[in-house]
């Protein structure tokens, strides 16, 4: 019984975990897998004869170089994106407070009448206003909330978000790349590149599927679409260009 539950209580804590860097597994996995088959696919579309005496060499050395330069570049957008939020978020926390301290009353009314915009009665709201007027702290936090649209960025590192797009980026992005670690470049290459391109995208449609809770087909269709529409696109292009 104790083991079933620290089992139950492992997995509760990983899907947490899942939930809390869902966007960055997401946008990080889906972007590796899209940017780097569409290396592999404006290959393959081009058919130059160039490309055909370079061969694997060619698209593992353009697939790993953007692999990893995309990955830094996701990586450090994320960290930035993440700290400018903490920096705005602070900043209007700062200014909400000073304006609580100059007239607490016109920020708590505001606060009531936010509420009831929501849904409760005039009586509940202005009772939920004068509440909240002996608290500045959360009179600031809810304001802010429901006045700005901005969330407490506490708890959210940017480093730390950083960090796991960058490695969802290499993780998934890796995959369109394997065939050609292994194989000659034949046109079963690409097809195994294919494969195993919609296998990292079936991957992730799961994980967003467990993270979320989701229909599954929803979370597994989307993450196709986007995908197969990318490499379309990449393919096309690349036919175009070197047929």
């Amino acid at each position: 019984m104790t083991q079933h539950s620290g089992t139950t209580e492992n997995h509760t804590l990983a899907r947490g975990h899942m939930r809390e860097y869902l966007k960055q597994i997401t946008y990080g996995g889906n972007d590796g897998i899209v940017t780097t088959f569409a290396i592999v696919a404006g290959f393959a579309g081009a058919m130059a004869e160039g490309v055909a005496e370079i061969g694997a060499l060619a698209v593992l050395v353009f697939g790993l170089a953007n692999l990893f330069a995309d990955a830094v570049s996701m990586g450090l957008g994320e960290f930035l994106s993440t700290r400018s939020s903490h920096d705005l978020y602070h900043a209007r926390r700062r200014a909400e407070l000073d304006e609580i301290a100059a007239d607490p009353t016109r920020e708590s009314d505001a606060l009531a009448a936010i509420f009831e915009r929501r849904g409760l009665s005039p009586a509940d709201a202005a009772e939920a206003g004068a509440i909240f007027r002996r608290n500045p702290q959360m009179l600031a936090d809810l304001t802010i909330t429901y006045g700005y649209g901005m969330t407490d960025p506490r708890g959210h590192s940017p480093a730390l978000n950083g960090l796991v797009t960058f490695a969802s980026f290499v993780v998934f992005g890796a995959a369109p790349l394997l065939p050609y670690f292994l194989m000659p470049p034949e046109p079963a290459t690409f097809t195994w590149s294919l494969i195993t391109s919609a296998s990292a995208l079936v991957a992730l449609g799961v994980l967003r599927w467990r993270a979320t809770g989701q229909q599954a087909l929803r979370a597994l269709g989307e993450t196709l679409a986007v995908g197969a529409t990318c490499g379309a696109v990449a393919y096309a292009v690349g036919w175009i260009v070197g047929g």
